[in-house]
């Protein structure tokens, strides 16, 4: 039996021989690099001006008489004005209605007014320079930060009226007590939750922060139960508190890469700036919509009381869709090894990378994501003893040189919580493994994948009960290895060529910690 794999680099195919069918050629041709409309030498295919006109609307105004015209316009403050030469001297003049035109005509003062409005609304609201994705962003972020700021207000109040009722004989000291403790508990635990996840905020940035968002949502809900619970209040109130803790971590730790992702001018702190003036004026808007609510039932105490346990689950449903949609809108511009491997199997595939905006769609955002959840999976780190190796680990482990900087085998792991076995591709790398190295381990691992995949192997991998029995013999393996790192090899150059080309952060892949152990090579 037969398969082949053909490199970019040379038109005759690889031949080898296994025990499996003939595999079909998944690299009927070289990939071929077409320059997309969207790349151009700068980045202004990626910048949306916010306060940008067309230049055919500098022709609305009044045309001075016997004044040449000045190709220079000058934008500010909701005007449009262009240099003329009046033979003696400059002249700035206002081209887009001017200023006496506001008070003769009452239509066109009216719609310059209303565009002057609108430009200083912007000017407020949003950065000049960013992605044509950001505005597509802050339309979630508003639907996500009102509800979640009127649910805020009512869960508050739910919990002041749980003091009031628990605490009605005691001390004001004593319920300022039990606030105080319920917020050193939460602070120390997000101390804690912080130090263990710090490289989960950059590899997994949108996945962690919509799991601590559903956490968020689930502590508000927990406080609104203080008052049906009063005797637990520090106990209820302390377990919300410990949630939105967390949840507050991951905002901030995250923060920074999203605003990044927009900032395609390097303006970050405008973009920071501008998020958090949208945040107060979105939570103020939130707060007026709760206070909206208590007024309405402000004479009847029931209702009122009832209010928060109505509006709850309609409220934090629509924040968390808000939430998931805008996530969507992100396009993380870093290499991760899940974006790096969405990256490879595109490139396979169809012979072009992906933008960042093609891999936000197939990257995952909820938190129901598991290792294992499709067939092969490939994992980058070191052998666990703890699992059952296959004898070919062995083998490959032998069969290093001082030349080898990462080296790939077959492993059997248990499959989520139902503990059933699944084989998996591993990739250890190498102490001193470089970018280049980590690209080409894992490119490897995908035409190994692919080659599986097209083989008859992976039609007894699908219906397997036992994941042993699926292992390869030693020389089928290698035979494998050494033809899809022909392909790697052949094919890495171009490859890197249009990662960089697309605006990818190509000069470092970012790993978690498990991704991050490194094996070092001894020549005994």
């Amino acid at each position: 039996m037969q398969a082949s794999l053909k490199s970019a680099t040379n038109t005759h195919p690889f031949q080898f021989q296994w025990e499996f069918s003939k595999l079909p050629e998944f690299i009927s041709k070289t990939p071929k690099f077409t320059p997309r409309k969207a790349l151009t030498l700068t980045t202004n295919s990626f910048r949306t001006s916010i306060n940008y006109e067309p230049e055919e609307g500098l022709n609305k105004g009044p045309k001075p008489v016997g004044l040449k015209k000045l190709p220079v316009v000058v934008r500010g403050s909701g005007r449009v004005s262009r240099y003329f030469w009046d033979g003696k001297g400059l002249q700035l003049v206002s081209v887009d209605g001017g200023a006496s035109s506001f008070g003769l005509d009452f239509d066109d003062g009216f719609r310059k007014l209303l565009r002057i409005c609108s430009l200083a609304f912007r000017d407020f609201f949003l950065p000049k320079q960013v992605s044509e994705n950001y505005m597509n962003y802050v339309k979630w972020k508003f639907l996500h930060r009102v509800f979640s700021s009127a649910l805020q207000v009512l869960a508050t109040q739910a919990m002041f009226r749980a003091i009031g009722i628990g605490y009605s004989r005691s001390l004001p000291a004593a319920a300022a007590l039990n606030w105080v403790l319920k917020d050193g508990l939460g602070r120390f635990c997000r101390c804690i939750y912080t130090a263990s996840l710090a490289s989960a905020f950059d590899t997994n940035l949108k996945r962690v922060r919509f799991s601590t968002s559903v956490l968020f949502s689930l502590s508000i809900g927990v406080e609104l139960l203080t008052p049906v619970f009063p005797k637990y209040f520090l106990l209820l109130a302390s377990i919300a508190n410990i949630a939105k803790q967390i949840s507050l971590a991951c905002y901030l730790a995250t923060g920074s890469a999203v605003h990044r992702s927009f900032a395609v001018a390097d303006n970050l702190g405008e973009v920071s700036a501008k998020a958090q003036i949208q945040t107060v004026c979105f939570d103020n808007l939130g707060l007026m919509i709760a206070a909206s609510f208590n007024m309405l039932l402000k004479n009847n105490q029931r209702l009122q009381a009832g209010l928060p346990f109505v509006v709850y689950p309609i409220f934090s449903a629509i924040d968390l869709f808000g939430i998931y949609q805008g996530l969507k809108h992100v396009h993380l511009q870093t290499i991760t090894k899940d974006r790096l491997e969405i990256i490879l199997d595109k490139w396979i595939e169809s012979g072009h990378v992906p933008s960042p905006a093609e891999v936000s769609k197939e990257e995952s955002v909820d938190f129901l994501w598991s290792k294992g959840k499709e067939l092969c999976p490939i994992r980058i780190g070191c052998l666990n003893p703890k699992c059952q190796i296959p004898k070919s680990s062995m083998t490959v482990m032998q069969s290093l040189t001082d030349e080898d900087y990462y080296f790939m085998c077959m492993e059997i792991f248990s499959k989520g919580l139902t503990g059933n076995e699944q084989l998996g591709i591993l990739l250890c790398l190498r102490e001193g493994a470089s970018v280049t190295d980590v690209i080409m381990g894992l490119l490897q691992a995908c035409y190994v994948r692919k080659a599986l995949r097209l083989s008859s192997w992976w039609e007894k991998m699908v219906g397997a009960t036992d994941a042993s029995d699926l292992i390869l013999k030693d020389k089928e393996w290698f035979k494998l290895i050494e033809d899809s790192k022909r392909c790697a090899q052949g094919n890495l150059s171009m490859l890197n060529e249009q990662i960089s080309a697309l605006g990818w952060a190509a000069k470092n892949i970012l790993l978690n910690t498990q991704e991050q152990a490194r094996y070092t090579f001894l020549d005994d």
